[in-house]
């Protein structure tokens, strides 16, 4: 891998960063291929922008107030380890308004035209539901 490639995947990981923090659900999908998957854990991939959009909108609608931090990027011959941490509130709809702080990591493949084709994201999800217990 190229430095000129190293660049191109930090400024990627860098704006899905970002992304995640604006609360624009299509702008963490554009950073996908038209037709990237996103798997949470052991749930169904979500294939497709659209999919990945509805993902990501239910995080920002569970946690209004969601940051996003980039703790590390690993990178690979085909893609890269992106580790992360969510901090937020649970304040959405049916919110306990407990606080949350979790970290986890998504493995990409990236595309021909620099996008992430494939995410393999992972997080304790026991702890993610005893921090949000009322």
């Amino acid at each position: 891998m190229t430095s000129a490639d190293e660049q191109t995947i930090r400024r990627l990981a860098e704006g899905y960063t970002a992304a995640w923090c604006s609360q624009n659900a299509a702008s963490v999908a554009a950073h996908y291929d038209e037709s990237g998957s996103l798997r949470v854990n052991d749930d169904p991939p979500a294939v497709g922008r659209e999919a990945i959009t509805q993902v990501a909108q239910g995080f920002m609608t569970a946690f209004p107030d969601m940051q996003v931090a980039m703790d590390d990027l690993h990178l690979e011959d085909d893609g890269a380890i992106y580790h992360w941490t969510l901090t937020g509130t649970d304040t959405g709809p049916g919110g306990t308004g407990r606080s949350l702080r979790i970290s986890g990591f998504e493995v990409w493949e990236l595309g021909t035209n620099g996008l992430i084709s494939n995410s393999r994201g992972h997080f304790d999800s026991d702890e993610y539901f005893r921090q949000l217990e009322p």
